[in-house]
C-alpha cells in the first residue's frame, strides 16, 4: 500500500467526498469505464424483470382475459405464464447472487486502488471469478441476510447494519478474509463512524438524482464521485484503525 497522503485521507463526511471528487478528478476514464462495465452487467437483472398484467390477455386472438374464468386455455395459458415468469424470476436471483458481486467487489477494490494512487487494474472486475469467488458469493450474502433481517426488525437494525457492514466488499477484496471474518472486521472498522456512513448515504441519493436530472449522462460521474468517496472513507478508516485491529489471515 502507498502512504502517500495526497488525497487528506482523513475519515471525515466532507472528507470523503472531497478525496473522492479528487480521485475521480484524477482517474476519470478509467473509473467511467468501470462505472459503464457495471451499468451493462446490471442489466441483465432488470431484463430478467416479467410484469403479468390480466389486462394484456386481451391482445390474445383469443381475448382469454375474457374468457379466463370460464375457457380450460385460458387457464393452461395463465399457468404456462406463471411458470415462465417463475423461471425468470429464478435466473436473476442466480445472477444477482452468483455473478453480479464478483463485478461488484472487484469494482469497489478498484476504486481503492484509484484512492491509493496505483493504477486501477480492470482484471479486478472478473478476478473474482477465478480468484476469491466463494468468499466473494458468501460474503454478500450474508450481508444481504443480515440487512433483510434487521429490516424485519423495525426497519432501523437493518440501517444499522447495512452502515456498520458497509467496508464488507473492500475487506473481502483487499484483506482476502473470509465472510464471517469480513463483517466482523468490518463492524470494528465502522465503529464511531455509522451515522457517517448514513449520511454520506442519504447525500449520495440526491447526487444520484441529480446527476440523472443532468440528461441522464450525469449518472456516470455522479456514480464515479459516490463509489470514489466511499472507498475514501473506507482508505481513511483503515489508516486510521488497522494498527489498533488484529486481522485474521491464513
Amino acid at each position: 500500500m502507498e502512504t502517500n497522503n495526497e488525497y487528506k485521507l482523513v475519515p471525515g463526511f466532507g472528507n470523503s467526498f472531497g478525496a473522492g471528487w479528487r480521485v475521480m478528478s484524477d482517474n476519470f476514464l478509467r473509473l467511467f469505464l468501470v462505472v459503464v462495465v457495471l451499468v451493462i452487467v446490471t442489466g441483465p437483472l432488470r431484463m430478467f424483470k416479467f410484469n403479468f398484467n390480466m389486462s394484456d390477455l386481451h391482445n390474445l386472438p383469443w381475448n382469454m382475459g375474457h374468457e379466463l374464468g370460464h375457457n380450460m386455455m385460458g387457464l393452461l395459458t395463465l399457468g404456462s405464464l406463471g411458470i415462465f415468469a417463475a423461471f425468470f424470476a429464478l435466473l436473476a436471483m442466480l445472477y444477482a447472487f452468483l455473478v453480479a458481486p464478483i463485478f461488484d467487489f472487484g469494482a469497489d477494490m478498484i476504486f481503492v486502488q484509484a484512492v491509493r494512487k496505483i493504477k486501477p487494474d480492470f482484471e479486478y472486475l472478473i478476478k473474482g471469478f477465478t480468484e476469491n469467488y466463494l468468499h466473494i458469493v458468501l460474503a454478500n450474502l450474508l450481508v444481504f441476510a443480515l440487512v433483510v433481517l434487521g429490516f424485519f426488525a423495525l426497519i432501523i437494525p437493518g440501517i444499522i447494519i447495512g452502515c456498520r457492514l458497509m467496508f464488507v466488499s473492500y475487506i473481502v477484496m483487499d484483506k482476502k478474509l473470509d465472510p464471517i471474518e469480513a463483517v466482523e472486521l468490518s463492524w470494528k472498522l465502522t465503529k464511531g463512524h455509522g451515522w457517517q456512513i448514513f449520511f454520506m448515504g442519504f447525500v449520495s441519493i440526491f447526487i444520484f438524482i441529480f446527476g440523472l436530472c443532468m440528461l441522464i449522462v450525469g449518472i456516470f460521474p455522479a456514480l464515479i464521485w459516490i463509489s470514489s468517496s466511499f472507498a475514501s472513507l473506507y482508505e481513511s478508516v483503515l489508516r486510521e484503525k488497522e494498527p489498533k485491529v488484529e486481522v485474521v489471515t491464513a
